[in-house]
This record gives structure tokens, sequence and C-alpha cells, in this order.
């Protein structure tokens, strides 16, 4: 069977298979997002949002233990812009600031306030402040799955950063605002945000935090790599752009018919049809392609009318687009001149093969093919030599590719 006759059969079992369908009462299809399905992935500029914080900052160390509890609170913010890669996953970076006030052993200790002791120790009082960046898991879509009107949202999140200390500046015994310590710190901190959605675009949570810092250290050099700690909790704001939500894919939901056993026998029948098409098109398809013979023949031939040399205007057009054709490569080409030897005489037709061949060369440098490009020649014999009577097929210039 041959490769059409095969694609048609196919097409006419389609369109039975359609008539088929059509036989059957119209159901109602509808169409919904399902969530269940997964959700998309949304373009990059999708999904950031920006949060602003403020709280408070308890902190913990060996000595802190020493002064009151109510001595120890400090304030602390953070303000971040982030993105949601997926309902689950996402990422924030920005800056925060948290106090902290402790205790130290001996005055050389970096935030000691002077005259200012709790028995034995030390009162510190210090700022750190830096970039930090977080990665965030979205408990609740994770384990309870995406939905679009959800309020609370569970979050935890770990991350890193970096923070360099403010210390209290003194001026004699007299405070003189703060200054920069020569200490530089790195921190660790893990999380839970409590999200309240008030809206699509805004909400509310409550961010409970541990810092792990290292890096505390007197002026002499003692105590350095200490390691300390603060809990915070902070208060605090999201606004979230456009786009906010994920979509979820569009699924049919369709009716199941009453009874359908007669269909589905039939449309069995035509899978197995469409089997036995799609197995003699691929036998088909196999089958070895024949070879296609290359045409060595002229790019082009201008025939002329007895005695004529001149090329018409019609030929003029038919040269030109010759020459667009030679534009688009870099190969050269024979322009042959031919005259018939039936009429005229032997100088007559010497000058006719020869002005024929040079117009047209004339008219192709014209059009921008380059003169290096073509050679001109002439041939005394008959281009066709199909007798007197095809004396016409005689009188013309030859343009063939130079092989």
């Amino acid at each position: 069977m041959k490769k059409a006759s095969i694609i048609a059969a196919a097409g006419g079992l389609l369109r039975g298979a359609q008539s088929l369908v059509a036989q059957e009462p119209a159901q109602e299809i509808t169409y919904v997002n399902d969530p269940s399905q997964g959700v998309l992935l949304n373009r990059m500029k999708d999904n950031w949002f920006i949060t602003a914080e403020g709280g408070a900052s308890f902190y913990l160390a060996s000595k802190s233990i020493h002064r009151s509890i109510g001595d120890r609170f400090m304030p602390a913010g953070s303000i971040y812009g982030g993105k949601w890669f997926s309902p689950v996953f996402g990422g924030r970076f920005g800056v925060n600031y948290l106090g902290l006030k402790g205790l130290a052993e001996g005055p050389n200790f970096v935030g000691v306030l002077k005259n200012e002791k709790v028995g034995n120790y030390y009162k510190t009082k210090y700022a750190e402040i830096g970039p930090v960046f977080d990665v965030m898991v979205n408990l609740t879509n994770w384990w309870c799955g995406y939905r679009p009107g959800r309020v609370y949202n569970a979050v935890v999140y770990a991350g890193a950063g970096g923070y360099f200390t403010l210390t209290q500046h003194y001026k004699g015994n007299e405070k003189d605002g703060w200054k920069k310590a020569n200490n530089d710190l790195v921190n660790l901190r893990f999380g839970l945000i409590n999200s309240f959605n008030v809206s699509k675009q805004v909400a509310l949570s409550l961010d409970l935090r541990f810092t792990g810092m290292d890096g505390l250290q007197n002026e002499g050099g003692a105590g350095w790599n200490k390691k300390y700690g603060s809990i915070q909790a902070y208060l605090g704001v999201t606004y979230n752009f456009k786009k906010r939500d994920w979509t979820a894919p569009v699924v049919p939901v369709c009716p199941e018919p009453e009874n359908c056993d007669a269909l589905r026998a039939r449309l069995a029948a035509a899978d197995a049809r469409i089997a036995d098409l799609e197995s003699q098109l691929k036998d088909c398809l196999a089958r070895p392609v024949e070879t296609v013979v290359e045409n060595n023949g002229p790019l082009a031939t201008i025939y002329y009318p007895i005695g004529v040399s001149r090329l018409s205007r019609e030929n003029q057009r038919v040269v030109k687009a010759i020459a667009h054709v030679m534009n688009q490569n870099d190969k050269k080409y024979v322009l042959t001149g031919w005259a018939d030897n039936y009429t005229g005489s032997d100088n007559i037709n010497k000058r006719l093969r020869k002005n024929r061949a040079e117009g047209v060369q004339k008219l192709l440098v014209k059009s921008g093919v380059a003169a290096n490009r073509l050679e001109v020649a002439t041939n005394d014999g008959n281009l066709s030599d199909l007798g007197e009577k095809c004396v016409a097929l005689d009188r013309a210039v030859t343009i063939e590719e130079v092989k």
C-alpha cells in the first residue's frame, strides 16, 4: 500500500471516530484549577515580597544570668526583600539589627559600660548589625497542600550572615554616642514565622528566632571565639508584589456516561485499525529513498531573434533575476554565445556570438556580479543541433557554472 493511501485511510478512520463520538449525546464538560495536580512555576519576576520587622532581643551568655531578666532585653529589627520560588521554597535577604545587654569579667571587654557593675561583673551593651540571608520552607503548604485562600502559614527558616559591632563611646567618663568596634562576627540563625494573611497583598507575622554568634573578645585578645547567642521575637508586616498566587493545572471534569460499553468497543476497534495503519506507514517509510539525479544543465539560456544581439526588455528582466541568484553565492560562471549556422555568413555569426555573450556580461556586472566571476566564450557549433527547422533554438547565450 502506498504512503498516500495509508495516510488517506488513517484520515478516514479518524473522521469515522469523530462521527462516532458525535452520535453520542453531548456531555457537559467543565474545567477547573486542581492544586492536587501540583502547581505551575511562575516567572522570575513574580512572587517577590518585602518585609519589615520590629521586636526585642534577649541575650544568652554564661555571665548574663547574673543580670536581672528585665535588664537583658534590647530592641531588634530587620528589613528583607525576598522571593518564593514555589509554594514551599523561598529565600529572603536583608539587614538585621539587634541590641545585646550582658556582663563581662573585666573592664576591657567589648561593650563594657564605665562605672556600671553588677557585683564583681561589668555591664556590657552593644549592638550587632549586618547583612543576612535565609532559606525558607512553608510547612503548611508542604504538609497540607497549597490553597490560595489559607489565612495562616507556618514558615521555618535557617540562614547566616555577618555582623559588625557598635559599642558605647566615651569622652572621659561621659557617653559620646556609638562607634564601630574591631569585632566582626559570623552568625547562624533559625526560626519560625507565624504568618497571617490580611489580604492578598498584606500579611502580618510573629517571627520567633534564635541567633548564634561567634567572636567577642576583649582588647587584649582574651575571650576570642567564645560563642554566645540571642533569642528574638518580632512583629512584622509583609507586602507581596504581583503575581502573588500560584496557578494550578487546568483539568477537565467530564460526567460519566450512563452506559458506554458499545462506544468503548468501537473505539477499541478503531485503535486497533490505527495501530495497523501506523505499522504499514512505518514499513513504507523504511523503504529506500529514490536517488535524485542532479541536473547538470545550464543555469539559464537567453534566446534572440535572427540577426539580433541586443537584449529585449523581457530578457533584461531575466538577466537581472539571474544576477540576483549569482549574488547569493561566490561561484564562477561561463557565458557562451551561440548563432545558428543555417543563416548569415561566418563573419556575421561570429560577431553575433561575441556581442550576445558580452551584452549579457555587461548587464550582469551592472546588476552587481563581480566581473572576475564571469568568463565570456563563443561556440561555432549549433546549440540544439536539431536541424534547420529548429534554428531559433540555436540563437542564444547559455550561462553555466564553472565546475
